[in-house]
This record gives C-alpha cells, structure tokens and sequence, in this order.
C-alpha cells in the first residue's frame, strides 16, 4: 500500500527538537501545519505520541519507542538518497584497498570487475595481503578484514555472510588415520600448518563448542603461508587442512575433501570493508560500498 510518510518525519523532527516552533523552521512550514500533521498521524494511529505544554514538547512513553525505531531509518535514507544525487557526476578516480586473498577472490573480485567495466572513469589498485595493514598510514582508501579483527573507530560495511573454518582431509588420508572425535586428538595427526605473516608465527587452530573457545596448536610435514597449494596438499592426502568452508566448498560437495570435527566449527563474524570517515569518502568510494554491501 502506496502511504505518504511525511507526517513521521514531522513527528520525528518535533520530538527531536522538542519544539513546535525549532522543527517547523527547520521543515520549512508554518507551526499550525505542523500540528494539525503531527496529530493527524496520532489520529492515524490512534495514540499520543507528544506531551504538549506551552514550554515544552516531549515524547509519550508510545512516541519514544516510535522515534527510536523510525529516526534512524529515516536517517538512512537521507544517507542514500545524498550518495544517489553525488552519482550525478560519474564516480571518478583511484581506489587504493588491501585484501586478504582469501577475501580478494571470494568476495571483492566477483563484484569489483563489473563496477570497472560499468565505470571506466575508476581506477582500482588492490593489494593482497594476509597481515594487518594500517590503512591510513598506508594510505590506502579502504580495507577488508574479518568482523572481529576491526578498529572501533573504522566504518565497517559487511561484504561477505557468516563464514566458518572448518577441519578437512581426503577420504585417502581418514582411511589411513581415523577421524578425530576432539580437537585434541589433531596433536596425532599431519597437519598442513599456517605461517601468520604478521607475528611469523604458526597459526593456533580456534576452535568453540558450548560457548567455550579451545586453541590448538599441530603438527605436520607441511608449513605454507595461504593459497590453493594448501588445497593441493589436502587433495593429495597429504595431511589434515584448516580453511574457510566456502573456499573449499567444490571439494566437500564434490567429495574429494570431508569434513571432521564438525561440531566444534561454529560460525563467526565474516569479511567487511572498512575505512576512516564516511564524511571523507569520495563518490567512487561510496560507489565501491554499495557495490560490495552484503544484503543480510
């Protein structure tokens, strides 16, 4: 049903500046049309929503929970509505970002090479790397790292679900060495080891089950630091891999890879692209995000 909403942004506008006389300034309307809006939307919905006195305005227990809900939605639109009048001068110029390669081609790639082919006036330069980078110092425009690895003080727009790390091996390798029933058991196993390039040290498998975190730390012939060559060793029943499940996902569908420890693999946070002020941002940029936002 087509509805005309302009009587909630005046009610949001009053409560807001808690003033008749502030919000129909700002509105650009008289303060009697105002208040024959606001309480035409109180009769709509048939509740009080302002207190009115003749020295103040202030939401009804009613109105506070309407206002809540609705301002910062309201606030959003205004937000897309301003990025879409930006597009009336095409977006223009270099992008710098930092991936991880994991996160390069699962899920920046896909989508930044037909924002390329759509906007010809936009230069991108990415560059892989699986540390943690200092964007600013770095000058780089943008970045994209897992959830729980950012800054507070970043803007962070989710481009990827919930992903999840998961423990595979060929069926060549389970029928040499029986699966383990615990993350302890990896200890008995040979593990495909990671190279954290940030620290040089070996990467310590995170694992979770009833809200209890326990990290391993295995053993094994091989050492890589990430890529398709640990895919290839687990492929070739070499040892037991720790990767995202989507990255491997042909493999576990297909059979050549399966999965163990299942249960002590839970889902977390996935990728987001992440940069310094959303004031700053240019309209490539805001561009870029749109093109790369996760729709939840």
């Amino acid at each position: 049903m087509n509805r005309n909403y302009n009587d909630l942004l005046a009610f949001v506008t009053v409560a807001k500046e808690g003033s008749f006389t502030k919000a129909a300034g700002l509105l650009g309307v008289s303060q009697s049309a105002l208040s024959h809006t606001v309480r035409g939307l109180e009769e709509r919905l048939d509740v009080r929503l302002l207190h009115r006195t003749t020295r103040s305005v202030s939401p009804t227990t009613a109105g506070q929970k309407l206002l809540e809900s609705i301002a910062p939605r309201l606030a959003e639109i205004d937000y897309h509505l301003e990025m879409v009048n930006e597009f009336k001068s095409r977006p223009a110029g270099t992008l710098r970002i930092t991936a991880a390669e994991h996160a390069m081609y699962a899920y920046l790639w896909p989508k930044v090479k037909a924002l390329l082919l759509d906007y010809p006036d936009i230069n991108i330069e990415i560059s892989l790397n699986n540390s943690f980078v200092d964007i600013v110092a770095e000058r780089f425009d943008a970045g994209v790292r897992l959830g729980e690895s950012l800054d507070q003080d970043m803007i962070a727009v989710p481009i990827s679900p919930p992903l999840r790390m998961v423990v595979a091996a060929s069926p060549l390798y389970w029928q040499r060495h029986p699966k383990p029933l615990t993350p302890h058991d990896l200890v008995e196993h040979n593990c495909i080891n990671i190279r954290l390039p940030t620290h040089q040290k070996l990467y310590a498998w995170e694992f979770e089950k009833d809200g209890k975190p326990l990290n391993v730390n295995v053993r094994g012939q091989l050492t890589i630091t990430s890529g398709q060559a640990q895919i290839d060793a687990a492929l070739s029943g070499v040892g037991v891999m720790f990767s995202p499940e989507d990255k491997i996902k042909k493999y576990l569908d297909s059979g050549e890879l399966v999965l163990a420890l299942d249960d002590w693999c839970p889902p977390f946070d996935g990728y987001y692209l992440y940069y310094p002020n959303r004031q700053l941002s240019s309209p490539a940029l805001k561009l870029l995000i749109e093109t790369l936002r996760y729709q939840r």
